[in-house]
C-alpha cells in the first residue's frame, strides 16, 4: 500500500516516547511562558503588533512575489539597512525565515570544490544548508577550534566554517573568536548563526559577533532570525556588501521564494528601533536566564549554565521529558521538551527560555513547578 511505512515509523515513535503533536495555543493563554523564543517580550509589545498592523494597512496582507519580482517593498529596504547598522555589518538581506536564511548562506557560499567545516551540534537549518550544498562537508567535534583546524587541513579550495553562536539545545555559546583566527589561518570564511544572540548579547543586544569584534568583518558572514528577540517572523544574512550581491543573485531560497510580508516586516523593523532606545532589555534578559540557571541548580536540578537566554535542564528519558513537561503545563508553566532527534547527544530535556520581561516571582514560581513535577 501507498505510504503503508508512515504507520510502521508512527508505531516506531510511539514505543520510543518520540511521537509529536501539535497544540494550539489560545491567543490570550494562562501559561506562564518559558517555552517561546521571545527573548524580549516584544512579540505582544503595542509598537510591534501596531509596525505590523500598519505595514499590512499600508502594502498588503503579503509581498505578493519574490523580492526580485514584486516582493521588494520600501520597507524591506529598510529593516535591511537598520539591521546591518545595528549589527555592524556592512551590508543585510531579509528572507522569509530564519531557515530560508541559513538554506541560502550556506548553499551560496559552498560552492562545487569547496569545504563545508560543520559543528556537530549545529542547527537543523545549517545541517540541511550542508547536504544542499555543492561542496563537500566535514562535520567535526562541539565548540572544538583544533578540530575546526584539522579538517581545514584536509582541503585546497574554498572552505567555509558553519556554527551556530548559541546552540540552541542547551544554550551554550561557540569561541567565536578562536574559530574566526583558525579560519584565517587557513582563508577560510566564517559563517555563523546569531538567531539566539541577537537582542541578547553585545553592546544593546547586537548580537554575537558584535560582542567579539568580528562584525563587519570582511571574511564574517552572520544570520539571523526576526521571530525569537524580535518577536516577530523571518530571517536575515549580514555581511560583506559582496556577499549580500551574490546572495542576491545565487541563493535559490531568496531568488525562488515569496518576500517576507510586510506585517512581518514591520513589527521587526518597530522591535528593532525600540530595542536601540531600550538596551537595557538585552542585559535583563541575560540577568533573567542567570538567575534561573541559579535557583534551578540550587534546588538540585541538573542546568547547563547559559551563555544566553537558554537554559536546558537534563531529564531521565523522552518519556519522562514528555511527561515532566505536561505536568509543569498542567501547573500552569509552559516549558520546552526536546527529544531526539531534536538533541544531538540524544539526551532528552526541557528547554526553557529567559525572558526580559519575566519577575522575580514568576521565575520563584517556574522552578518552584519545575521542582514539584520532577520525574
Amino acid at each position: 500500500m501507498a505510504f503503508g511505512w508512515i504507520d510502521e515509523q508512527a508505531d516506531a515513535r510511539r514505543r520510543a516516547g518520540l511521537l509529536r503533536t501539535l497544540r494550539p495555543r489560545p491567543a490570550d493563554s494562562p501559561l506562564l511562558d518559558l517555552a517561546s523564543n521571545d527573548y524580549l517580550g516584544l512579540a505582544r509589545h503595542p509598537e510591534v503588533t501596531e509596525g505590523a498592523a500598519d505595514a499590512a494597512r499600508r502594502w498588503g496582507g503579503g509581498a505578493t512575489g519574490s523580492r526580485l519580482v514584486t516582493g521588494t517593498t520600501e520597507l524591506h529596504g529598510e529593516l535591511e539597512r537598520e539591521l546591518a547598522d545595528f549589527c555592524g555589518f556592512e551590508a543585510a538581506l531579509v528572507f522569509s525565515s530564519g531557515y530560508a536564511a541559513n538554506l541560502a548562506a550556506v548553499t551560496a557560499l559552498a560552492p562545487h570544490g569547496s569545504l563545508v567545516v560543520s559543528d556537530a551540534g549545529n542547527h537543523a537549518s545549517l545541517i540541511d544548508g550542508c547536504r544542499l550544498a555543492r561542496g563537500a562537508t566535514q562535520v567535526v567535534a562541539h565548540a572544538d577550534p583544533e578540530a575546526v583546524r584539522k579538517a581545514l587541513g584536509t582541503g585546497s579550495g574554498p572552505a567555509v566554517v558553519v556554527s551556530d553562536t548559541v546552540f540552541s539545545v542547551d544554550g551554550d555559546a561557540a569561541p567565536l573568536g578562536e574559530l574566526a583566527d583558525v579560519c584565517r589561518e587557513f582563508g577560510a570564511g566564517l559563517l555563523v548563526d546569531d538567531a539566539h544572540g541577537l537582542g541578547v548579547l553585545g553592546d544593546g543586544g547586537r548580537g554575537a559577533p558584535y560582542a567579539v569584534g568580528l562584525a563587519g568583518a570582511p571574511d564574517i558572514v552572520a544570520t539571523v532570525t526576526l521571530s525569537k528577540s524580535l518577536g516577530s517572523q523571518g530571517g536575515a544574512v549580514l555581511g560583506p556588501a559582496r556577499v549580500i550581491d551574490h546572495l542576491v543573485n545565487a541563493a535559490r531560497t531568496f531568488i525562488f521564494d515569496t518576500g517576507l510580508a510586510p506585517a512581518a516586516t514591520g513589527a521587526a523593523l518597530a522591535a528593532l528601533r525600540l530595542l536601540r532606545r531600550e538596551p537595557e532589555r538585552a542585559a535583563r534578559a541575560r540577568e533573567v536566564a542567570t538567575r534561573l540557571h541559579t535557583r534551578l541548580t540550587a534546588s538540585g536540578l541538573e542546568a547547563v549554565r547559559p551563555d544566553a537566554a537558554v537554559i536546558s535542564v537534563r531529564a531521565p528519558s523522552p518519556e519522562q521529558a514528555v511527561r515532566w513537561a505536561a505536568d509543569c503545563r498542567a501547573a500552569g508553566l509552559a516549558v520546552g521538551c526536546f527529544r531526539p532527534p531534536s538533541v544531538p547527544d540524544g539526551i532528552s530535556r526541557l528547554r526553557l527560555t529567559a525572558r526580559a520581561d519575566l519577575t522575580d516571582g514568576q521565575l520563584d514560581r517556574a522552578v518552584r513547578v519545575i521542582g514539584e513535577t520532577r520525574p
